[in-house]
C-alpha cells in the first residue's frame, strides 16, 4: 500500500501484530515489536540469541520479551483463531498481522483506513472493554497524524460522558501518564489537547486543565485560559520542537491556578489572579503526582510554572540577579516565558509591550552567557557563623544565600571583602545586634 516494507527477521511461524504491522505497512520503523508465535518462550530466546536477553513477563500467560541493542520484541501465544484475536483490538489499523512472506491479515478494513489515515473503532464494546482506549484515540491521531472517523468520534464523545456520569473507573494511573506523555512529546501535542477537549474526555484526565474553559481573562489575553494553555503550548512546540517533557507539561499548566485564584480589585474592577502562579504550582504537582510522574520530572514542572510570572530584568544588573536566583530553571523558563508570551494576542498586547519583553530576554541570555556557573562561596558555612557568632540553623543558610547573591552580583569579590559585607548586612537585617 505504501510500497513493499522492509520486514525484519521473523522468529519460525511467527507473525507481527498490532502496531509494529501497522508502521511497517505504512513504511515506518516500529520502535517496538509485537509477536504472536506458537511457542512464545522459544522464539523471544532464538531472536535474542547473542546480542540480546530473553525473559518471561508471565510465565503463566506464555508471555515473554526479547531486547536486542535497546528495541524491545514482545511475544504471546499465537491464537487458533488470528482474526477473531484481531476483531477484539481498538483500531483498525491496529487489528492487522503480517506475516514472514508479506501476508497481511486484515479483518476489520485496516489497510484501507491506514490509506485514508483515518482512526476507526473496530466497535464500541471493544472501546467499553478498556476505556484507556478513549485516551489512547486521540494520542494516536496526534502521533500518527490521522483523523478520527466521524462514528467513531461521536461514540467516543458519547461514551466519555457516559463515563463521567456513571463514573466509570480510570485505568491505572501509569498507563494513564504513558499516553499523555505520548500525546505531548507528538509533534501535534497542542491538537491532540483541544481534541481532548472537543471529545468531553478533558474532565476525565485533566481536570484542573479543564477547570479554564470559559473563564475569560481580558488584557494582554485573547483567549480563555484553557485555550491559553494549549495555544501555549502550541507556540513552544513551534519554536522549540526538542523541548523535554517537564517543560512541555509546565507550558501546558502554567496558568492552571487561575480559575481558582479568579477576582477583582474593588478600586479598579479589574480582574485578579493573585498567586495563581503558586497554586498553579501546587496543581501541577497534584496532577503529576496523581498519574505517577517521576519525582525529579515533577519537581522542574512545578517549579517552571510558580517562577513564570516572574518579571523580566530591565538592567543588566537585574539581569545579573536573574540569573543568579533561577539558573537551575534556565534556559527553560525563558521559553516557558516566551510562549506565554506568544500565546497573548489581546487588547493591552502592543508592538511596544513585546520590544519590552524582547529586550528582557536578551538581558537574561547576555547575562546567562557572562556567567555560565555560580561562582565558588568566598565563606563557608562554618566561616559564617564563626565570624557572626551564630550556631547551625536556618539563619545561616540564608546569610550564605544573600552572600552568594552579592558575589555573583559583584559586590563582593574576595574572603575580606565578603567578612566585611557580611558584618554590614546582618547588621541591617538584625539591627537588636
Amino acid at each position: 500500500m505504501f510500497g513493499r516494507p522492509k520486514l525484519p527477521d521473523f522468529p519460525p511461524r511467527a507473525v507481527l501484530v498490532g502496531g509494529a504491522a501497522r508502521d511497517l505497512l505504512r513504511g515506518a520503523v516500529p520502535k517496538d515489536y509485537d509477536w504472536a508465535a506458537p511457542d512464545p518462550a522459544l522464539a523471544a530466546r532464538n531472536l535474542a540469541g547473542e546480542r540480546g536477553a530473553a525473559f518471561p513477563l508471565d510465565e503463566g500467560r506464555q508471555h515473554w520479551r526479547a531486547v536486542i541493542d535497546g528495541v524491545q520484541h514482545d511475544f504471546v501465544p499465537l491464537p487458533g483463531d488470528l482474526s477473531a484475536e484481531l476483531r477484539r483490538r481498538d483500531f483498525t489499523v491496529n487489528a492487522l498481522a503480517l506475516d514472514q512472506r508479506g501476508r497481511v491479515t486484515d479483518p476489520t478494513g485496516g489497510q484501507r483506513d491506514l490509506k485514508r489515515r483515518s482512526l476507526r473503532m473496530v466497535s464500541e464494546q471493544n472501546l467499553r472493554d478498556d476505556p484507556l482506549r478513549l485516551l489512547r484515540a486521540v494520542r494516536l491521531c496526534a502521533t500518527l497524524r490521522f483523523t478520527l472517523e466521524a462514528q467513531t468520534r461521536s461514540t467516543v464523545q458519547r461514551l466519555a460522558v457516559e463515563a463521567a456520569q456513571q463514573g466509570w473507573p480510570l485505568p491505572a494511573a501509569e498507563r494513564l501518564g504513558t499516553e499523555l506523555n505520548a500525546l505531548l512529546l507528538s509533534e501535534n501535542a497542542a491538537a491532540g489537547v483541544s481534541l481532548l477537549r472537543d471529545l468531553n474526555l478533558l474532565p476525565l484526565y485533566l481536570p484542573e486543565l479543564a477547570e479554564g474553559q470559559g473563564v475569560i481573562q481580558g488584557g494582554f489575553h485573547h483567549l480563555d485560559v484553557l485555550y491559553h494553555n494549549i495555544e501555549a503550548l502550541h507556540q513552544l512546540t513551534l519554536r522549540f520542537p526538542d523541548s523535554d517533557l517537564a517543560l512541555r507539561w509546565a507550558t501546558l499548566l502554567h496558568d492552571v491556578g487561575k480559575p481558582r485564584t479568579q477576582g477583582t480589585n474593588p478600586r479598579t474592577g479589574r480582574t485578579t489572579y493573585y498567586s495563581h502562579a503558586e497554586l498553579g504550582a501546587e496543581l501541577t504537582a497534584g496532577l503529576l503526582g496523581r498519574l505517577k510522574q517521576s519525582r525529579a520530572l515533577t519537581e522542574r514542572a512545578s517549579a517552571l510554572v510558580r517562577a513564570h510570572m516572574v518579571h523580566l530584568p530591565a538592567s543588566e544588573r537585574e539581569a545579573a540577579r536573574f540569573v543568579h536566583r533561577r539558573r537551575d530553571l534556565l534556559p527553560d523558563l525563558l521559553g516557558l516565558m516566551l510562549a506565554d508570551r506568544e500565546a497573548s494576542r489581546g487588547p493591552s498586547s502592543s508592538p511596544a509591550t513585546r520590544r519590552a519583553y524582547q529586550l528582557g530576554f536578551e538581558r537574561v541570555l547576555a547575562a546567562l552567557e557572562e556567567r555560565p556557573a555560580p561562582p565558588p562561596p568566598l565563606l563557608s558555612g562554618h566561616q559564617i557563623m564563626a565570624l557572626l557568632g551564630l550556631s547551625p540553623g536556618p539563619e545561616v543558610g540564608q546569610l550564605s544565600r544573600a552572600l552568594a547573591e552579592a558575589a555573583a552580583m559583584g559586590d563582593v569579590t574576595t574572603p575580606q571583602e565578603a567578612a566585611t559585607w557580611l558584618l554590614a548586612h546582618h547588621a541591617q537585617v538584625s539591627p537588636e545586634l
